[in-house]
């Protein structure tokens, strides 16, 4: 399975993706209530750094698509992760304007789950709250596109994910000590998804 570690703010923290190689790492831009905002300059340096295996992924929270034109513009991010309440009309606007994927975050609450033109879905427990939802609501089946499984995910959860078949895990707080990037925790995260 697939893994995102995401919210990379410090030179630290790539150091720590590149050692570990996990699919993608995450950038949250432009959204002040994360500890782990960071601007598109601040974005494009990491970037620089980051090891060319790994795709950049911008997360976004009702962000103007100019924003995210500019980020893509620029070669900072390799994919759009939205976080917001962005709807079928905004997404269809976006896929128009910037030629990359889209993952659009849902709250699993037992209701129909829909893409509304997002190439991926990552089921999470609300915007980022970091908790855990209940994963029996996850219907594989029902699920038009491929997804991730964010919100309280840990190393030691990983391998219970499997049986959902996701496409791959988003992890954050999972892999953090006092909402830092671990380094041991994103070693351990990567190699429980691979197991996996």
């Amino acid at each position: 399975m697939k893994i995102k570690i995401c919210g990379l703010f410090r030179d630290e923290d790539i150091e720590f993706v590149n050692e570990a190689l996990p699919d993608y790492a995450g950038f949250v831009l432009n959204f002040p209530k994360s500890h782990r905002n960071i601007s598109l300059k601040q974005a494009e340096l990491l970037k620089q750094q980051l090891d060319k295996r790994i795709q950049a992924v911008g997360v976004f929270v009702d962000a103007p698509i100019d924003y995210i034109e500019e980020a893509a513009r620029r070669g900072i991010i390799d994919i759009v992760q939205l976080h917001g309440s962005e709807n079928a009309d905004y997404i269809a606007e976006l896929k128009r304007r910037v030629s990359l994927p889209v993952i659009r975050a849902v709250k699993v609450d037992g209701s129909e789950i829909e893409p509304l033109g997002a190439d991926f879905l990552l089921l999470d427990s609300g915007k980022g709250t970091g908790k855990t939802f209940d994963h029996t609501l996850i219907c594989p089946e029902k699920i038009p596109v491929p997804f991730f499984i964010a919100g309280g995910i840990t190393p030691e959860t990983i391998p219970d994910l499997a049986r959902f078949e996701p496409f791959g895990v988003d992890i954050s707080g999972g892999v953090e000590t006092d909402k830092i990037k671990d380094r041991e925790k994103i070693l351990a995260a990567v190699r429980a998804a691979r197991n996996a």
